[in-house]
């Protein structure tokens, strides 16, 4: 179970929601259903890491008394 290397966030999102419409039609033998479920855990935590990653680059702008703008990490 890899993570997914190169995929945008929104490409595995995209997939992941494809996975999902495939388990719940039923119409994949087992062994085809656990397939596509180990790549949607893959998906999952690569969009987990994105995410995590995407926090650690947020910041907010606040503005001092003296009129100045300072920046500062934003935590979720």
């Amino acid at each position: 179970m890899d993570e997914p290397k190169g995929i945008t966030f929104e490409t595995a999102i995209a997939r992941l929601e494809e996975i999902v419409r495939l388990l719940d039609d039923g119409q994949l033998s087992l062994d085809e259903s656990l397939k596509v479920f180990e790549e949607g855990v893959g998906l999952a935590k690569a969009c987990s890491s994105m995410l995590r990653d995407a926090q650690g680059r947020l910041q907010t702008l606040t503005a001092n008394p003296d009129g100045t703008v300072a920046t500062q990490e934003l935590m979720l």
